[in-house]
């Protein structure tokens, strides 16, 4: 069931562009795409405070970026609210836009990437365009093997 959800989201997620599988691990999957080449772990939140597709993603790219982190929240935030994500007893503030937040920085990258490679679960907090709060949760089984699958496949 979660290997179909994934595989859901990952059409979702982006284009049709030739996709090689990295594997499934837990809740969380590996992906290749060719062009523009491209490697990420993907999941899908447990629970979702919306009605939407939302999703998480740590990319990398040859070259590039390593280990970027970007969220599809599942609705849309209300302007100007903020949106954190926790893991464990630690939260970290992201950068915003409608539907997406990404890490401000290379150094917050890091530091949510090491977070979420020892916890148990994370969730993504904001307000949505009514003002009521919502988090998107999601399970951390299997993140740091399909982040890893990730990197590794774009050497």
């Amino acid at each position: 069931m979660r290997a179909a959800l994934i595989a859901g989201l990952v059409l979702v997620a982006a284009p049709a562009v030739a996709r090689e599988s990295l594997g499934v691990h837990g809740g969380w999957a590996a992906f290749r795409d060719a062009s523009p080449r491209r490697c990420y772990a993907i999941a899908a939140p447990g629970s979702a405070g919306g009605r939407g597709r939302g999703f998480v993603t740590v990319a990398t790219w040859p070259g590039g970026p390593r280990a970027q982190l970007y969220v599809r929240l599942s609705q849309p935030r209300s302007p100007n609210a903020r949106v954190t994500i926790s893991i464990g007893q630690r939260r970290f503030a992201l950068t915003a836009g409608d539907s997406d937040a990404w890490a401000p920085d290379a150094r917050a990258d890091a530091a949510i990437i090491a977070a979420m490679r020892g916890g148990r679960a994370m969730s993504v907090e904001t307000l949505g365009l009514r003002g009521v709060p919502f988090a998107d949760a999601y399970a951390l089984d299997g993140a740091a093997t399909a982040i890893d699958a990730a990197t590794l496949g774009c050497l």
